[in-house]
């Protein structure tokens, strides 16, 4: 079976219960490394497992603000998400469109691939900053829990990820004849 967010869901919420715009933001926080919805499809989601009886959620009223929902994944919810666990898949497809712009990119002058290439070079450099400074944080913990060792394991896969997307976007705007000046040091930390 594939990823579906229905199951990225149950698992973000499985230790912590929390409403939807919570788990909007803790998407958005800390599995960006390895899944990313956004909000109506969050929401979307949350409807359906809902209906399925997989999540249930209790109606908080707060003054000044609209009431919210805090969803808490059911019984039925857990057991879905164990069997999705022991469940073996294949190698999920890449998505990228910045590798869909390169398989065409005869058709545009190499300066353009270019600047293209330099500016997701630069994101991925961006978003491997903030990875390695959540890893920091779990550093100076002195013994992880069984929980944050899991996330800590997926944080680490992101920051892997990123540093080959870093390597690869040395390696086509050198191939294009427009090495990066100056290489940082490449590190997992």
């Amino acid at each position: 079976m594939r990823m579906s967010l229905p199951y990225a869901i149950l698992a973000a919420i499985t230790n912590q219960p929390c409403s939807g715009y919570d788990l909007v933001k803790r998407f958005n926080k800390s599995v960006e490394s390895f899944w990313s919805a956004s909000h109506q499809q969050i929401y979307k989601a949350l409807a359906q497992l809902e209906r399925l009886e997989q999540v249930s959620f209790e109606r908080v009223e707060q003054r000044n603000r609209p009431n919210k929902k805090i969803y808490t994944v059911t019984e039925e919810g857990r057991q879905a998400l164990q069997s999705w666990i022991g469940e073996s898949g294949a190698i999920a497809p890449t998505k990228s469109d910045l590798l869909i712009k390169l398989s065409v990119g005869h058709i545009v002058p190499t300066e353009t691939l270019l600047q293209t290439l330099d500016v997701y070079y630069q994101q991925h450099k961006e978003k491997l900053k903030s990875f390695q400074t959540v890893s920091k944080q779990y550093a100076q913990v002195p013994q992880l829990s069984r929980e944050s060792q899991f996330n800590y394991l997926t944080l680490r896969a992101g920051i892997r990820q990123q540093l080959a997307w870093i390597a690869w976007c040395e390696e086509a705007m050198g191939f294009l004849g427009q090495p990066v000046a100056v290489r940082e040091p490449s590190s997992v930390g």
